[in-house]
């Protein structure tokens, strides 16, 4: 099967290196950034173009969400399957004379960041069920993990991922922030992060809660909010907040 992917960021590198890994052969790496396409490239050894999209049997696009129609309409062959990788878009948001899927793995990408493909989940979507068997066995040779999900509980996946990476991955950017206004090297604070996560695979997260809001201290929470202020400020109480309305507090 022919395969080409078309985009030149995060997401994109980590496909084309999932299937590089296994061998699987790619045919081109399509997009408008030449730099980012030509270090691809090289690193994995895949041909790379910003002006001619080849034919392939199967396109995946690894976009941002705003550019995922404006991009499939380049795709003009007919007898061909086109999926996306986003979370929160339906399959139908592609323009084309093609079968439409999506093919949307559930992880954070960072070019610079290892991963493990076999653990990453993988949703996939399709208008039939071959197309469905391919994209499956497609992901399979990546993952250990791979799932058919419909759009709508798609949308939910994606959610519950903003609200398990991101929101956290920003929290920790705060939290950053409020050490290095003291010259405390945010290292210290790895081995607490580290644990937090590792407990939450043996624990519900609403047990493993820990902190002065669970515990209603207003002492500890009215010193904190003194040493905040803007928009730290405001997430400290929301999220204070939040807490306590999940206890009933």
């Amino acid at each position: 099967m022919q395969i080409v992917i078309i985009g030149s960021g995060n997401v994109a590198y980590h496909m084309a290196k999932a299937f590089s890994l296994k061998n699987t052969p790619l045919m081109q790496i399509f997009g408008r950034n030449a730099v980012e396409l030509e270090k691809i490239s090289e690193e994995l050894k895949v041909p790379y173009s910003t002006e001619h999209l080849e034919e392939a049997d199967l396109y995946i696009i690894c976009v941002s969400d705003n550019s995922v129609e404006n991009v499939s309409k380049m795709i003009t062959k007919k007898d061909c399957l086109v999926a996306h990788t986003s979370g929160s878009l339906p399959k139908e948001v592609l323009s084309g004379p093609y079968r439409k899927s999506s093919f949307y793995p559930l992880q954070t990408f960072s070019k610079s960041k290892e991963l493990e493909y076999k653990k990453i989940p993988f949703f996939i979507e399709t208008e039939n069920e071959k197309d469905q068997q391919l994209l499956f066995d497609l992901a399979s040779q990546i993952s250990d993990n791979v799932m058919e999900s419909s759009h709508e509980k798609r949308k939910y996946i994606h959610l519950t991922a903003v609200f398990a990476c991101n929101f956290v991955n920003h929290l920790f950017a705060r939290a950053k922030e409020v050490s290095d206004s003291q010259e405390i090297p945010f290292d210290y604070f790895l081995p607490l992060i580290d644990e937090t996560v590792k407990k939450i695979h043996e624990i519900e997260p609403k047990s493993a809660q820990t902190g002065p809001a669970v515990r209603n201290d207003v002492r500890v929470l009215e010193l904190h909010e003194q040493l905040l202020k803007d928009e730290s400020l405001k997430i400290y109480k929301t999220m204070n907040h939040s807490i306590q309305k999940m206890y009933e507090l």
